[in-house]
């Protein structure tokens, strides 16, 4: 098993476990209450198949994430020998688009499409698997196959944070205009801006730094609430979600009501912010960041109609201890980025085209490293203690005048 199948097996459990760690499930249930009410739903895990957990099990998992953290719900062993692969997520999401627009369709048919548009090959998903997850879809929309979407808003600060990307003006730089983007993240229950920043890309590193910056601020939220794009719907945004302890939800396609709060704050912005820019007066993209900054802090200490003659901010901080904040050590080890890489028998692995030398007991291993946005700090993960070991940039000349380690084969005076 390598470790990204270890890996969707942790976020698997941890899926299980995560209303019980964010704190949105019901304050007056126990603990046993909730392993024992967990150990009577149907999961699909991370091989397609439907299972039941016990709540010995569950119990176990939830007690190994408080002692060890994420790395805590990793299998030790491999357990997947022999296992089959069932439904991936592109499979899945192209069933879910299929039943939502052809609320008719067979199985027969969804299988047949999933062969001649080449997602499968024949013989690789047998009909059966996909009848069924179809008949599953069909028991969840048994009474209508309308979208039960409504306004809703959360009683308390930090339950629910919603965070989108906007297309920004276009800043001009050497005579070449540049798009920039706006990636925000709002509370939902006081609207306050919990983080935002200029770009000009709208990527996942560039998510994480807001995302980054909002919780050594403002602590981390229990929810985040996302769209479905590839900045927000990754590996990387998964398994910080698991770091902090936070749930993530991605809302379905045509579904406004899921993150409506943060996109009327987009227009907002555009309407008052800018449409009043005059684009000359810009240089840089530090120019206009600082800019959108003062606006931002004007929003959110302005009066806003839909919170009873409060501020977003005032209506944040007025319920002040619900903040968790995390340590400043938590926070960094949670946004390092994550990549797996074969070590070479010379003891490098690469890196964006870079080379960096690593200890020569990993050689010829295939190790997971971590590493800041800024490619300054990268280290290697070690699977059984959690430990991070910071590695170094090769250095050819350096090591011609190291002396080699000699291994002993025996015991004894040489």
């Amino acid at each position: 098993m390598n470790n990204d199948d270890k890996q969707k097996i942790a976020l698997f459990r941890y899926s299980i476990l995560a209303p019980l760690i964010s704190g949105t499930c019901d304050d007056s249930k126990s603990n046993k209450a909730f392993f024992r009410d967990a150990s009577h739903n149907t999961y699909t895990n991370p091989r397609g198949m439907d299972t039941i957990i016990s709540a010995t099990t569950i119990e176990r998992w939830y007690y190994s994430y408080q002692k060890y953290g994420f790395d805590g719900l990793m299998p030790k062993r491999r357990n997947d020998t022999g296992q089959s692969r069932k439904l991936d997520d592109d499979m899945i999401e192209q069933i879910n688009y299929l039943k939502s627009e052809y609320p008719r369709i067979p199985a027969t048919l969804i299988h047949q499409k999933l062969i001649s548009n080449g997602t499968i090959n024949k013989g690789e998903i047998s009909l059966s698997t996909i009848n069924r997850y179809v008949n599953q879809l069909n028991k969840n929309n048994l009474y209508t196959n309308n979208k039960d979407m409504r306004r809703y808003e959360r009683p308390h600060i930090n339950e629910v944070w919603c965070g989108d990307s906007s297309v920004g003006p276009y800043l001009m730089i050497n005579r070449k205009k540049h798009k920039v983007w706006i990636i925000a993240m709002l509370d939902d229950a006081s609207r306050m801006i919990t983080g935002i920043d200029v770009f000009f890309n709208d990527n996942t590193v560039n998510v994480m730094s807001v995302l980054k910056s909002a919780v050594s601020k403002y602590g981390r939220p229990k929810r985040l609430n996302f769209d479905n794009g590839s900045s927000y719907k990754n590996k990387q945004i998964t398994l910080l979600a698991a770091r902090i302890g936070s749930t993530l939800n991605y809302n379905p396609p045509y579904t406004p009501t899921g993150k409506a709060k943060v996109e009327r704050f987009f227009k907002t912005l555009k309407q008052q912010w800018m449409s009043g820019l005059n684009m000359n007066d810009f240089s840089s993209l530090e120019d206009l960041r600082l800019s959108l900054l003062i606006y931002v802090k004007s929003y959110n200490q302005k009066i806003h109609s839909s919170l009873n003659g409060l501020s977003p901010m005032d209506r944040f901080f007025s319920e002040s201890a619900l903040i968790k904040r995390l340590s400043e050590d938590h926070i960094y080890k949670s946004f390092l980025l994550e990549i797996e890489r074969r070590v070479s028998t010379d003891n490098v692995v690469v890196i964006n085209e870079v080379e960096y030398e690593v200890h020569y007991r990993f050689s010829k291993q295939r190790i997971t490293l971590r590493y800041s946005p800024d490619m300054k700090n990268i280290f290697i993960l070690d699977k059984y203690t959690g430990d991070l070991t910071p590695i170094k940039l090769l250095n050819k000349h350096e090591n011609s005048k190291i002396k080699r380690e000699k291994v002993k084969l025996t015991g004894g005076k040489n």
